[in-house]
């Protein structure tokens, strides 16, 4: 089996003591390999030091974080794009919007946010969406910009089965599974029931939302076998099934042909 994690952010700080040996333990455990979304200007040398060292293993994103659209973000989603016609991705992210945190700037974060998705389309790029207590002003951004033309993945799914079911309207979109789906107190796993394995794609999002029994540690590219375990009990598969199919769900959604089907 080789599994494929569709959103790690490993090039992060919190793992510079110990990065070769949990890519050598992810390797070892079946994970052939890691999408690495970009956060802001400040990760971008970060994860593309990582992509170098890494190039079979990794594949990276260039996107603008929601979180980090701020009074410059003029600024910094010109660095962003300078950047897509350097190297090639593939996809467009970690884009999206974000009022969990601060409303302050919802105005900025929905102009970056669908400049962002235009580049996605003159590209022709998936997209890796984060959205947090912003599913309407998300939705709203994908069907201005025209929801046929655009593809990608809801990353960290977490929304209830009316958001699932205006999801399933956008006819090229995948949801991303991580180990919120093994807590305890999460109705994630009665709502992805309303969808099928075609439609999902596993993650992890180290170094965040680790996934039971680790939850509140570190997440680790070889926790995501925890989430793949899950989805195989909710839907009745084999391990191997959900594996294969969510692999093929990533390589098609991604366009990555090097690795095969």
């Amino acid at each position: 089996m080789q599994l494929i994690d569709t959103h790690s952010h490993l090039y992060l700080e919190e793992f510079d003591s110990d990065r070769e040996i949990l890519i050598s333990e992810a390797q070892a455990s079946g994970i052939e390999m890691l999408l690495l979304p970009n956060v802001d200007v400040e990760t971008i040398d970060r994860m593309h030091m990582l992509c170098d060292q890494h190039p079979e293993f990794t594949c990276s994103m260039m996107g603008l974080h929601p979180t980090s659209v701020k009074a410059n973000y003029t600024d910094d989603l010109k660095t962003i794009e300078s950047w897509l016609g350097k190297r090639n991705y593939c996809g467009i992210g970690e884009i999206g919007i974000d009022l969990y945190w601060d409303k302050t700037y919802l105005k900025e974060q929905k102009e970056v946010f669908e400049e962002q998705l235009r580049w996605s389309i003159d590209l022709n790029l998936p997209v890796a969406i984060h959205t947090r207590d912003a599913f309407p002003e998300v939705f709203d951004s994908l069907h201005k910009i025209g929801p046929e033309k655009l593809s990608g993945v809801f990353h960290s799914f977490t929304g209830d089965e009316k958001v699932l079911e205006e999801i399933k309207k956008f006819p090229h979109f995948k949801i991303g599974i991580n180990g919120v789906i093994t807590f305890k107190n999460s109705k994630l796993s009665e709502v992805i029931k309303q969808t099928d394995i075609h439609h999902i794609v596993l993650e992890t999002d180290a170094p965040y939302l680790s996934p039971v029994p680790y939850r509140g540690k570190r997440n680790e590219p070889t926790y995501i076998w925890k989430t793949a375990e899950k989805i195989a009990q909710i839907y009745n598969l084999t391990l191997e099934e959900v594996v294969n199919t969510t692999k093929k769900n990533a390589l098609k959604l991604f366009k990555i042909t090097n690795k095969g089907l």
